[in-house]
């Protein structure tokens, strides 16, 4: 993880309020987690500490149908935050860096989810084979356009499948399986939300961020400090 994030984020949280600073500061601290974990080669446990560090700057209360409501918010955020990056970082990131493990993901049948609907009775194998090619003609001809939100609302669609399939215990740990595909998610998330943690400290007060999903609740003891105030930075 990028040290002068960490350091920008020191050195202005006093500016920041406290909900903004409450989400920053989660995410940095399963970016630094999620970096150890690549030290160990634990893909498994790099990809999942980088998805809680993606959610922690997106989530906000979901509501029932937590599904369609999380993708929903993502799909908000990715949208405000490739229009606030005004230095065009996350699209250098998607075109220059990614563009061929982008290819490869979006044409993975196996993170796709109609696949796997298809796979569990929920779809006829018709649906699921036209929804697939609709979905990759609908990606290349953003990338042709160069369309960074879209293409990253894709990949972030395939990723949240491979997502659902480690947490809700879809896959086997250290399967090799799922390497290729596992490595080259973790290349892109480690990545990208740094990125997006920098547009977002460049625009702290921007109403989009909204409250965090689960705020601190204070609780009169001395047993029970703020998630805040208990650290002095990310340690």
């Amino acid at each position: 993880m990028p040290s002068d994030i960490q350091q920008t984020f020191k050195q202005n949280r006093e500016h920041f309020n406290e909900d903004f600073r409450l989400r920053i500061h989660r995410s940095l601290s399963w970016l630094q987690r999620a970096e150890q974990a690549k030290q160990e080669q634990d893909f498994d446990s790099q990809f999942i500490f980088l998805w809680i560090g993606f959610n922690a700057v997106y989530a906000k209360d979901l509501g029932a149908d937590l599904r369609s409501a999380d993708k929903g918010a993502f799909v908000q955020f990715i949208y405000r935050i490739c229009y606030l990056d005004k230095e065009q970082k996350i699209y250098y990131s998607v075109w220059n860096t990614f563009s061929g493990s982008i290819r490869i993901l979006l044409n993975n049948k196996f993170t796709f989810q109609p696949f796997w609907d298809y796979h569990n009775g929920l779809i006829t194998e018709q649906i699921w084979v036209e929804s697939f090619e609709r979905n990759k003609k609908k990606a290349l001809s953003a990338l042709s356009q160069k369309d960074t939100p879209e293409i990253l609302i894709a990949v972030f669609n395939h990723l949240y499948t491979l997502r659902n399939q480690i947490i809700h215990g879809g896959a086997t740990f250290n399967s090799t399986v799922n390497r290729a595909q596992l490595k080259d998610a973790c290349n892109i998330l480690a990545t990208l939300i740094p990125e997006m943690l920098k547009v977002m400290l460049n625009h702290s007060h921007d109403k989009t961020w909204g409250k965090p999903f689960y705020p601190v609740v204070k609780i009169r003891s001395e047993e029970h400090t703020s998630e805040l105030q208990s650290h002095s930075g990310i340690s």
